[in-house]
């Protein structure tokens, strides 16, 4: 199998200025997302692969070319991919096509802000696109809430379900679940596409709900930071990772 790992970063972030760079309990950001690459890796020698780290930022390229993780390949973000605007599949495929000399079986995407991720959620998510023919897979956590039971919206003078229905217990509603936008696996073909996710047949992968946060305001950082802590000390599988950078 041959697996192209992006890894996307711009420079600049309005929520927490110089987010992609900042450390993390002591430990810069990015490193955590190249050490789980490592360790899943390590764990399947057979794979061939490409690391590609997509980004406008001087200061995220230097901090890779300083780890000693895993060799990798660098594609400038293009000026027209570097907008708030923009979506992130785009720069996504982007980072195929600039290395499309080799023939990948599947484009893994990881995301530099979600450091609480195992090698093992790595392997999930390849090995659940490897045996079916989605086109892509995702991440996701069980949602704590659900919009046929306790969740709502306000209408007109007055507040309703999100989606109206007679269930009385969370129990009886759909399974829900939220994207994280930690990790995606795409099929090459359908990423060069161009299409929506949501356009193609779609897999999920779960990971534990605690271990994501969004990273939107500088109280979200110092949030998963204590997450993290307590992480590392009761859940051997994700301090691997953070041991894993300082073993290198």
């Amino acid at each position: 199998m041959n697996i192209l790992f992006t890894i996307c970063g711009r420079a600049g972030s309005k929520g927490i200025p110089g987010k992609n760079v900042k450390d993390f309990l002591g430990i810069p950001l990015p490193l955590y997302t190249i050490s789980a690459i490592d360790l899943y890796l390590k764990a399947n020698p057979d794979i061939k692969y490409n690391i590609v780290l997509n980004t406008d930022s001087d200061k995220l390229n230097d901090l890779f070319k300083n780890q000693k993780l895993r060799p990798y390949q660098l594609v400038e973000r293009k000026q027209n991919l570097a907008g708030d605007n923009v979506s992130k599949v785009d720069v996504i495929k982007d980072c195929l096509i600039e290395t499309e000399k080799s023939s990948y079986d599947m484009i893994v995407d990881l995301d530099i802000t979600s450091p609480l991720r195992t090698s093992q959620n790595i392997s999930d998510l390849v090995n659940t696109k490897s045996a079916t023919d989605y086109d892509v897979v995702f991440s996701v956590t069980e949602a704590r809430r659900n919009p046929y039971f306790n969740m709502v919206k306000k209408t007109q003078g007055s507040y309703e379900r999100v989606i109206k229905s007679n269930f009385v217990s969370r129990q009886q509603a759909p399974e829900i679940f939220d994207m994280n936008a930690s990790m995606y696996a795409y099929s090459p073909a359908f990423l060069k596409s161009g299409k929506n996710i949501f356009d193609g047949k779609c897999g999920i992968i779960s990971m534990m709900d605690t271990g994501i946060l969004d990273l939107d305001k500088t109280g979200d950082f110092a949030l998963m930071e204590v997450i993290a802590a307590y992480l590392y000390d009761n859940y051997p599988e994700f301090n691997a990772v953070k041991q894993n950078i300082s073993k290198h």
